[in-house]
């Protein structure tokens, strides 16, 4: 009875010895460390969610960074919410207390989606982005909205009507690319623990390479666009963006998978992962064969630092075990890339999209901007070029405009890098997301060149990531 009591006595005393919850540091924490510092009574997830919130106020309109559109008001009330739910033992999602930043053309029922542009500056949708719906389902917090390039039209930089400029958070005067550049500025600022893109031809995996983020395009189908202001539904993937291939990994556990609403994802249906953290392995790359695609290396016009750097990434691969083939061929890639365009449907994509908005919509014919003179000045040509299109149905245009899994010269493309792959044997190819450096503000048109990202999963449908490898010029991610 006596040993009993000094037990109980014994627990009591480091109860009360135990300190108060505090807040912790955020810069360049990871979705583990602030579940663990939460569960273990560290911190809170309103301490939390603060001390992001308070980076923003610091350093997002004070630099001139401009990478935060718009910060959820009711964020706090949610972070709340949450830590009752710890105090309570109650079960919680798996990601619970992850505090994201949502780039503006991500439907969000309680914020304003613009998709960079002042015509839909008020535009409140009437429910969630599927894929939002999914975070905040998995107890995910809503944080900010981040700024884009003005309809995703611009891979070089992030510059919309609706907000302005964004800038890299490593040099101000440079620019994050597009069109994602607002959610990869904020997430590398530590502003979020991660964020969200979407990429058409570049737009997560650009970004994040400039940020020395992870990103992650996905394979046509896994994912779903519902509710993501489109570019081309042919080609468009919404993803996420993170400091760690673990975040990026534990958020699209949760993203991934069917949606009626999206009949791409058809193809996709029993082919998600249970699990996509189980296949991260430290050990993964022994024995692995990876193929150069050297075509995309020794470019005209590449950066030598940043070919520097990446022989230095291919050579720790090496080191970790990997075998390298380098060159890996895919002949003739550039025609095969042409064959494996699509059609540009932007006109008609927008147009079911702003269907969606009910009778609150702004704006019926993304056509109508051009009557209100509110666009930056680099999207017109290309809205203009859209009035050629049509609002029927592109599978009864004449010809036809066919949709990815239909479209031959896509299939072809992707047949034949599949196939250049087993042949080889290698289980993945590796190519410079960038040949040349973040372009500095003031020049990102002239000095735009080195993309790689657009040449070979947009065409095939197939997957693609960027991990960074470097840095260029002492601080400029490579």
């Amino acid at each position: 009875m006596n040993k009993s009591l000094l037990t109980l006595g014994g627990l009591m005393f480091v109860a009360a010895c135990a300190p108060p919850p505090a807040p912790i540091e955020v810069v360049e924490t990871t979705i583990a460390q602030v579940q663990d510092a939460i569960t273990s009574g560290q911190t809170t997830c309103r301490m939390v969610v603060q001390s992001y919130l308070d980076r923003i106020e610091a350093y997002d309109q004070p630099t001139g960074m401009n990478a935060i559109t718009v910060v959820n008001p009711n964020a706090l009330t949610r972070a709340d919410e949450i830590d009752e739910a710890v105090d309570n033992g109650d079960e919680l999602g798996s990601l619970f207390c992850a505090p994201l930043l949502i780039k503006d053309n991500y439907d969000t029922y309680d914020l304003p989606t613009t998709g960079g542009s002042i015509a839909l500056k008020e535009s409140i949708p009437p429910d969630d982005a599927f894929m939002v719906q999914k975070l905040r389902e998995a107890d995910a917090i809503v944080l900010a909205k981040t700024n884009m390039a003005e309809w995703a039209f611009s891979p070089r930089q992030t510059i919309s009507s609706s907000y302005g400029t964004t800038a890299n958070a490593y040099a101000l005067d440079r620019v994050p690319a597009g069109s994602s550049g607002g959610t990869a500025s904020g997430v590398a600022a530590s502003f979020g623990v991660a964020g969200m893109g979407t990429d058409t031809g570049n737009s997560i995996r650009g970004p994040s390479s400039h940020l020395a983020l992870f990103g992650i395009r996905s394979t046509i189908g896994l994912t779903s666009r519902d509710g993501v202001i489109p570019l081309s539904f042919q080609s468009d993937i919404a993803g996420p963006m993170a400091r760690t291939v673990e975040d990026a990994a534990r958020i699209f556990n949760v993203v991934a998978g069917y949606d009626p609403a999206d009949p791409y994802t058809e193809e996709g249906r029993g082919r998600k992962a249970d699990d996509y953290t189980a296949f991260l392995d430290a050990e993964g790359l022994v024995g692995a064969r990876i193929g150069v695609l050297r075509e995309l290396v020794n470019t005209d016009d590449a950066d030598t630092e940043v070919i520097e750097v990446f022989e230095q990434a291919l050579e720790d691969l090496r080191q970790l075990g990997a075998e390298i083939l380098d060159p890996l061929e895919i002949a003739p890639l550039q025609e095969l890339r042409s064959g494996g365009g699509g059609c540009s449907t932007f006109r008609y994509d927008m147009a079911q999209y702003l269907a969606s908005l009910g009778d609150e919509a702004p704006i019926r014919d993304v056509l109508e901007v051009l009557e209100t003179g509110e666009y930056s000045e680099y999207v017109e040509g290309r809205i203009q070029r859209s009035s050629n299109s049509s609002l029927d149905p592109p599978s009864e245009w004449d010809p036809p405009c066919l949709p990815y899994a239909e479209n031959p010269g896509r299939q072809a493309y992707k047949d034949a890098v599949v196939a250049a792959m087993d042949a080889a044997d290698v289980q993945a190819i590796v190519y410079p997301t960038w040949t040349n450096p973040p372009a500095p503000l003031e020049t990102a048109s002239e000095d735009y060149r080195g993309d790689n990202s657009q040449i070979v999963a947009p065409g095939t449908g197939l997957p693609a990531g960027t991990v960074p490898m470097g840095y260029t010029r002492g601080t400029l991610p490579a």
